[in-house]
């Protein structure tokens, strides 16, 4: 797609993230109408809204889950046309959704690099090279703080919230993803989990990734994001900077009862 105006071809160039007059529709039901919706790069975005805002399927229209029925999306720069989800991956999109997507009967290390695992040569044969995987899994788990990781080959039903969503940021470390999406990454964690996934937040972006974090808790969130985009009804509501705000204001806008 060709763009012309030269304002718009900067906001492009400047935002890793740049979605504008989105449209999904699931037959008569419009989920998102005319979302405009940008991610600078290296920026931690709190995406929030109440139940039913359009959070989960606004994301799911960036990452290919969901077609939309209108709007365009640009990513690091380019029109982007993902007709999956693993074509957001290779692009540089890292989800981890809040059932987390995870195999409970694979192993760590296999879900770990589900979908890009790594092989080796046997005779005439590809086997999975899962020395390799296990040794790689757990050396960048370790990076990101799972220091008492239970064996690569055990399965992850095993694993605690907080745990599974290591994985998910471990794995966008590790494949040198651009950004990383969590949907309500806190949801039924304890305290201590939910401080250590909000640190693990703040180290991806000192390692340079964006971050997209859906929410609808605004004491988590403030803490780490740079800015806060809230949906009501599937349209934009608002759109704060941080330093613009405070988690109680905040609050009331999620609820509606203010408008910024």
């Amino acid at each position: 797609m060709i763009v012309n105006n030269p304002e718009k071809i900067k906001l492009i160039k400047d935002n890793l993230v740049y979605m504008e007059d989105i449209v999904v529709k699931f037959g008569k039901v419009v989920a998102l109408n005319g979302v405009n919706f940008r991610v600078g790069k290296n920026e931690v975005v709190g995406l929030l809204g109440d139940n039913g805002a359009g959070k989960s399927t606004l994301i799911k229209s960036l990452n290919g889950y969901h077609r939309i029925s209108a709007g365009n999306i640009y990513f690091d720069g380019k029109h982007a046309d993902f007709t999956s989800p693993k074509d957001a991956r290779d692009a540089g999109i890292e989800t981890a959704y809040q059932d987390l997507a995870l195999v409970n009967l694979m192993s760590i290390s296999r879900n770990f690099f589900l979908g890009r695992e790594l092989q080796r040569n046997f005779l005439f044969m590809k086997l999975l090279d899962m020395r390799r995987m296990d040794e790689i899994a757990a050396r960048s788990l370790k990076e990101v703080g799972l220091r008492n990781i239970r064996a690569m080959h055990e399965t992850v039903n095993f694993l605690s919230g907080g745990e599974r969503q290591a994985i998910a940021i471990g794995r966008a470390n590790f494949f040198g993803a651009k950004l990383l999406i969590l949907d309500e990454p806190t949801a039924a964690l304890s305290v201590t989990e939910t401080e250590w996934v909000l640190r693990l937040v703040k180290e991806a972006k000192e390692s340079g990734l964006a971050v997209i974090l859906i929410s609808h808790n605004a004491y988590e969130v403030f803490g780490v994001a740079d800015r806060f985009v809230v949906l009501q009804h599937g349209e934009n509501y608002a759109d704060i900077k941080k330093e613009e705000t405070n988690p109680e204001e905040l609050i009331e806008v999620i609820a509606g009862r203010i408008k910024k």
